[in-house]
């Protein structure tokens, strides 16, 4: 019989896993607290322009004038949603796509070789994408749509960059879907194509629109090629050949020599891509809840 002493020394963990735990508390801890401070910071910084223009001004006003004293983000709010959701749009067929041919299309030697190469292709720089756009893709739209540099040039670089994100995500979701569906498929006598589009998509589409959400986050952050090949003004645009500015960009252009309130609207700029990037990453935690639960 073992005596209770005995049992409390044996259910005790060891010393080892003790500290480990305590270790990862606080570097868990440490992220948080490091995010909080940022965000804090931030709006210490941008108090200045709630305060002195208006948070519904800042947010609505078409009109980005510092020297005037006009702070208003709606034109490059407006260009940053639309040319991350165009660039949504373009890459997510083509990422999906290349998932299900890597899934079920695919030799396994080929397919981990795609797989590789899109992962090499996920990890080239942002501005490598633009100085490719600055140098090929405006010259091509300017020769009928002058300038070039526009929100069409801005979402296809954008695509470039997420087709990656969005193929590597899809092709996990497929390969988290059991077996037995498409062992059950194959009983039923549908053919490859039906099993495909009727059962494995729709068992792993939670985990896909994660994937989706998850690089239109990325996408809305971009700055570096957005700055190289939109044209960078600052206007709502009237179709996708205009020259527009995103919201990352127009901090990158005028933190060098904003001051006052011109630099407090900066700071509410990132603020609002801040948002806006948080907002989709929960709403692909969510999804991806969503899959682990119907799993």
């Amino acid at each position: 019989m073992i005596s209770s002493k005995t049992s409390t020394l044996y259910l005790s963990p060891p010393r080892a896993d003790l500290w480990l735990a305590i270790g990862l508390r606080l570097l868990a801890a440490t992220g948080i607290a490091l995010l909080a401070i940022i965000v804090w910071c931030l709006l210490g910084e941008a108090w200045n322009v709630f305060v002195g223009v208006g948070a519904s001004h800042f947010l609505t006003d078409s009109s980005w004038h510092p020297t005037e004293g006009t702070f208003g983000i709606a034109p490059m709010a407006v260009a940053s949603i639309a040319s991350a959701l165009g660039a949504v749009l373009i890459a997510s067929p083509i990422g999906v796509g290349s998932a299900v041919f890597c899934q079920y299309y695919c030799s396994p030697g080929w397919s981990s070789a795609l797989r590789q190469l899109l992962g090499l292709f996920a990890g080239i720089p942002s501005v490598v994408f633009g100085f490719w756009g600055l140098v090929t893709l405006v010259p091509l739209i300017a020769e009928d749509n002058p300038p070039g540099a526009s929100l069409l040039a801005g979402a296809l670089v954008l695509a470039m960059m997420i087709v990656p994100t969005v193929a590597l995500t899809a092709h996990a979701a497929l390969a988290s879907v059991p077996h037995s569906f498409v062992a059950a498929g194959h009983a039923l006598g549908l053919r490859r194509g039906t099993i495909v589009l009727k059962v494995t998509l729709i068992a792993a589409r939670n985990g896909i629109f994660a994937g989706i959400i998850m690089s239109l986050g990325r996408a809305l952050g971009e700055t570096m090629a957005m700055l190289m090949v939109s044209g960078n003004i600052v206007q709502i645009p009237s179709s996708v050949f205009d020259s527009v500015r995103s919201l990352a960009a127009n901090i990158a252009l005028e933190m060098a020599y904003a001051t006052g309130t011109h630099r407090s609207a900066l700071y509410a700029c990132g603020i609002a891509l801040i948002a806006v990037v948080a907002l989709s990453t929960w709403v692909s935690e969510r999804l991806t809840a969503g899959a682990r639960h119907r799993a």
